[in-house]
């Protein structure tokens, strides 16, 4: 999975030219055959978190100040090996998100899909019910 990290203003929506970079690349993935899924996910203002601690579920609602740790969108890739996915997270135009001089940084970050029978204490029910919950690939 790439994860696209950063939180734009409220309300704000992506350049054109950013918009036409990022549909450059998702028909790049798709033509290589490696892209499963891919979505983009409104600014944290639009956003609430609910927290569990000591028993308790508190609500709190967006925007979150930690823009370079929220996730932004993602793209769902089945690539061979980590490597191939890191190159991947190299190409992807989100550089182009970041105004010049601007103090802040786009991140894509590359994590593995955990697959349920990497899952030591996973049972049989709950195996099924992760298979069928999974995107398959064609």
């Amino acid at each position: 999975m790439l994860m696209l990290k950063g939180d734009p203003p409220p309300g704000a929506m992506p350049p054109p030219d950013l918009v036409q970079a990022m549909h450059e690349y998702d028909l790049e993935l798709e033509r290589a055959g490696v892209l499963l899924a891919a979505e983009g996910l409104h600014d944290s203002s639009q956003g609430a978190r609910v927290i569990y601690a000591n028993g308790d579920r508190t609500v709190v609602d967006g925007p979150f100040t930690e823009a370079k740790e929220l996730v932004a969108g993602f793209y769902l890739i089945d690539v061979k090996s980590p490597e191939e996915a890191i190159e991947w997270a190299r190409r992807c135009p989100v550089d182009r998100a970041i105004p010049e001089g601007a103090p802040w940084e786009a991140v894509v970050e590359v994590r593995r899909v955990a697959e349920p029978a990497e899952i030591p204490t996973i049972n049989e029910e709950q195996a099924a019910q992760a298979e069928r919950y999974q995107i398959r690939k064609g």
